[in-house]
């Protein structure tokens, strides 16, 4: 005679790791959308030097009338999701698939890692092509040679040394560390609240992302929060208990987001890619 033995789940839910917000330090919410979807920045530019002269009526030069430049930020993603949990789902499952649970869940795993990565895309695609270095690929022995020359074109970009934030991937952080050039300055994880954040190099703090947040051939970038704001113009999220024609729940989520890169703040951006194909 067969016999049937007794199977037991546990309450106990495997999860999936997670990492909360890695870009929260890389961006700016210096702007106002409230009320608009758009918002636009003026920009003033400068005029050049002239010659004094002691003569005629014209010895500052010839006035200039001063221009603008106008860039304009409009919210383009809108994003969101749903589903379902029946109620003999969660009554056949020992009650581990509550709805409150799993809308933490889809936003731990799904929503801001999309956020993450899209801002990562934006501030690699708004670097200007001079701030980009990409000459050969990054080993243990020129890791440390590529950080210090994004270094060297911000700096000479005149861009401020404080508040500079640098996001990379684990394979470069691991060949900065196997870098013979490198002297690390110590863990500054208890004195800066970044999340990911593992140190810094000369004075920067280092934050390390999935290499898959990164665009493609992409080791690290250094930027400044200055440089892009990175709004959400809208976070919603709703459980409804017994919806028309759903015994059990329905979870909706809405996300409008984006991330903008100043025209005038673009220096401040230095990229490290491999050299690729």
């Amino acid at each position: 005679m067969a016999v049937n033995y007794a199977t037991k789940y546990s309450q106990n839910v495997d999860e999936r790791f997670k990492l909360g917000s890695l870009t929260s330090g890389i961006v700016n919410n210096d702007f106002d959308w409230i009320g608009v979807s758009t918002v636009k920045v003026y920009s003033i530019p400068t005029v050049a030097m002239n010659n004094y002269t002691l003569t005629g009526m014209s010895r500052y030069g010839t006035p200039a009338e001063l221009g603008n430049e106008e860039q304009e930020m409009t919210i383009s993603k809108d994003r969101s999701f749903t589903f379902t949990i029946d109620r003999k789902s969660f009554d056949d499952t020992m009650m581990t698939m509550e709805a409150g649970k799993a809308l933490r869940r889809q936003i731990d795993e799904v929503v801001i890692p999309e956020v993450d990565t899209y801002r990562l895309a934006q501030l690699v695609a708004g670097a200007k092509a001079a701030n980009i270095v990409k000459d050969a690929d990054v080993d243990k022995t020129n890791a440390y040679a590529k950080f210090l020359a994004i270094q060297e074109i911000l700096d000479n970009a005149k861009v401020p040394t404080g508040g500079r934030v640098c996001m990379c991937t684990p394979g470069y952080y691991n060949l900065l560390k196997l870098d013979e050039a490198f002297v690390k300055k110590g863990d500054m994880s208890q004195k800066i609240a970044l999340n990911g954040l593992v140190g810094e190099v000369d004075g920067v703090p280092i934050v390390k992302a999935p290499a898959s947040y990164f665009p493609a051939d992409t080791n690290f970038v250094v930027s400044n929060p200055i440089v892009m704001p990175g709004p959400v113009k809208l976070s919603e999220y709703k459980i409804h208990n017994d919806a028309p024609g759903v015994s059990g729940w329905l979870v909706e989520g809405r996300i409008r987001y984006d991330a903008f890169v100043l025209s005038q703040k673009q220096d401040a951006i230095g990229v490290c890619q491999n050299a690729g194909e």
